[in-house]
């Protein structure tokens, strides 16, 4: 650590956002101590049949399909992503992709995969927000999987009304038709890892992963960095 970047820890110190105290030279956005024992993650892809694969059953054909960890109200993982979603600290959500990226690594589950896509915002709310918080998460995967990340394969067609006081079924009709694939091409016959921030009902995620599905050939996993449950 130089002069400059020690005064600057000293007087401003980064602080973990799990627990909120100081964080170590070697340690991003959480400490050890919170990433190993407060961030409640799912393990679920030692299951094949896990929970985030069992909501696409009989509905999208999956591959596999896995989360990081649950996210529950006023949960660390939810406060995280609040972060990275309105206080645009990408910085989150490329820790939170490595996460995911290292755990998958170790065991495997990737293996197979092509390409990485996450899951397109319609371009006005990307403007407002200034960028994808899946595209934030799923090139950070990229990286340690040593995958490429394709997020201009599929685009939002429909500023679509918010989902968050929506039950299931009209989530799904409110995003009907709202993904088109716009490079047939670079993913026909390739096997592709769909990204996104939240697993709710599955609805986004569905309807995005029906328009890759169109494409000859593709066949298509799902990772999420959380879970709601």
């Amino acid at each position: 650590m130089n002069l400059t970047s020690g005064l600057t820890h000293l007087f401003y110190p980064r602080l973990c956002e799990g627990c909120s105290k100081p964080l170590l030279q070697e340690e991003e956005v959480l400490c050890l101590n919170c990433n190993i024992y407060n961030l409640p993650r799912t393990a679920y892809h030692h299951i094949q049949e896990n929970e985030t694969f069992m909501r696409f059953a009989g509905r999208v054909k999956v591959e596999k399909a896995t989360s990081l960890a649950y996210f529950t109200a006023d949960g660390l993982l939810q406060h995280l992503l609040h972060k990275l979603k309105y206080e645009d600290r990408k910085d989150v959500g490329a820790y939170l992709g490595i996460q995911l990226g290292y755990d998958l690594l170790q065991v495997g589950w990737a293996a197979g995969v092509d390409a990485i896509v996450p899951v397109p915002l319609h371009p006005k709310k990307e403007a407002i927000r200034g960028f994808n918080q899946a595209t934030v998460i799923a090139e950070a995967m990229g990286e340690v999987l040593k995958i490429p990340v394709f997020p201009h394969v599929v685009k939002r067609t429909r500023f679509t009304e918010t989902q968050t006081q929506k039950t299931r079924e009209e989530r799904m009709e409110n995003m009907q038709g709202a993904f088109e694939v716009t490079d047939t091409a670079t993913i026909n016959g390739k096997h592709i890892l769909l990204i996104d921030d939240v697993l709710t009902t599955g609805a986004t995620l569905e309807a995005c992963a029906l328009s890759l599905l169109a494409v000859q050939g593709v066949k298509l996993s799902i990772a999420t960095i959380g879970i709601a449950v």
